[in-house]
Parts: C-alpha cells; structure tokens; sequence
C-alpha cells in the first residue's frame, strides 16, 4: 500500500479511536485489533503527529502509582473525521473505477 495513503489512514483510525472515549496507548492498539494491527512503535509518532497538528491533545493521570498518557480529541481531531467521511465517497468511486472489469479492450 502507498505509504502516505496508509499513513493518512492510520491517522484517521487513531482519531476514531478516541473520538467517544479519551484513551491510552495500550488500549487504542487493544480497540483497533479486530480492525487492523497496528504497534506501539508505529502508535506512539501517530500520536506525536497528530498532537503536533492540534488533532489531539494529551493530559496524565495517576494509575496504580504511574502516570498514564490519555489522549482527547479535538474539535480539529473531530472536524478532521467529518472530512474524511466525505472523503469517504470519492475514495469509494475511484476504487470502483480502477476495480472495474473493462470490457472495452476485448473488442480490439
């Protein structure tokens, strides 16, 4: 797969990942298993983009005497979601073309 696809995808998975639910690491790579693998050492720069791009924004919390990265969606995060479902349709027509059966070229 193209790698700016597959990173633009990615992206959009760990956002939707945390779009009802602020999350931690573990538990956003648990919540995507039965969709795609994903692992920590490909989880942890998404995260640091997307922080970066203002998509989400971070905060600590004590758990069992540690401190645990959540992480919260933004309304950029969100806004980004909205766009990718429009997105969505566009993406849906060109794999329909390139997937087509092209009859035309057993006339020649």
């Amino acid at each position: 797969m193209d790698i700016q696809l597959k990173r633009g995808l990615l992206d959009v998975c760990v956002l939707a990942s945390i779009k009802y639910e602020d999350s931690y690491g573990y538990k956003i790579i648990k919540d995507m298993k039965p969709y795609l693998t994903i692992s920590e050492s490909t989880l942890y720069p998404i995260l640091r983009r997307l922080e970066t791009a203002e998509l989400l924004n971070e905060y600590s919390v004590e758990h069992n005497g540690r401190l645990r990265k959540y992480y919260h969606i933004t309304q950029k995060g969100i806004d980004r979601l909205d766009s990718f479902s429009e997105d969505w349709e566009e993406i849906k027509a060109i794999y329909h073309f390139v997937m087509r059966e092209d009859n035309s070229n057993d006339k020649k």
